[in-house]
């Protein structure tokens, strides 16, 4: 039986299990070595994290053409326009190339979230925002690059959903199996 664990990686925590100096890793929360990671997080991203000991799923979620949707929760600096959001959803050039078409939405402040550690900056002339974001590739900090692009960089990002599996009521350095 194929085992998947779901962990909320807190900020600041390397998804990796080897020891990187006095940094801390997904080795200090969960102790299984049979587990591989399915998906990175940057260490600057907190969220939803998934674990596998099954090689054919871990493939099923990071592979681009199995389009597995991942949805993001993105503060940024800024507020969006109607031309950046529509931008994000026609999808955006970025230095690699351009971006499918992403599903990009203004929300309020997520009511149940965590206080980061350390706290996102706060500057009183220039009010931050958060956007809803879905997309189905996985380039290197695509998130992040996309707001840019449009004008409204990332203050924090976290992922909640990645395909069925949703972050639910984890705390940071929480984990769970999944079904």
């Amino acid at each position: 039986m194929s085992k998947i664990v779901l962990f909320n990686k807190p900020f600041n925590v390397l998804t990796q299990f080897r020891p990187d100096g006095d940094r801390p890793t997904l080795a200090d929360f969960i102790r299984d070595p049979s587990l591989r990671v399915a998906g990175r997080l940057d260490r600057d991203s907190e969220g939803l994290l998934l674990l596998t000991d099954d090689g054919v799923l871990n493939a099923r979620i990071t592979q681009p053409r199995q389009k597995q949707f991942k949805t993001y929760w993105v503060q940024v600096d800024g507020l969006p326009t109607d031309a950046a959001l529509a931008a994000l959803r026609q999808g955006v050039l970025l230095n690699d190339g351009m971006t499918l078409p992403a599903h990009a939405e203004q929300i309020d402040a997520p009511p149940n979230l965590w206080p980061r550690t350390p706290p996102v900056r706060f500057r009183a002339l220039l009010p931050t925002s958060w956007l809803q974001i879905r997309i189905c590739e996985g380039r290197n900090r695509q998130v992040r690059r996309m707001t840019a692009a449009v004008g409204l960089p990332t203050l924090r990002l976290v992922r909640v959903q990645i395909g069925d599996y949703r972050l639910g009521g984890l705390q940071p350095g929480e984990w769970k199996i999944g079904l």
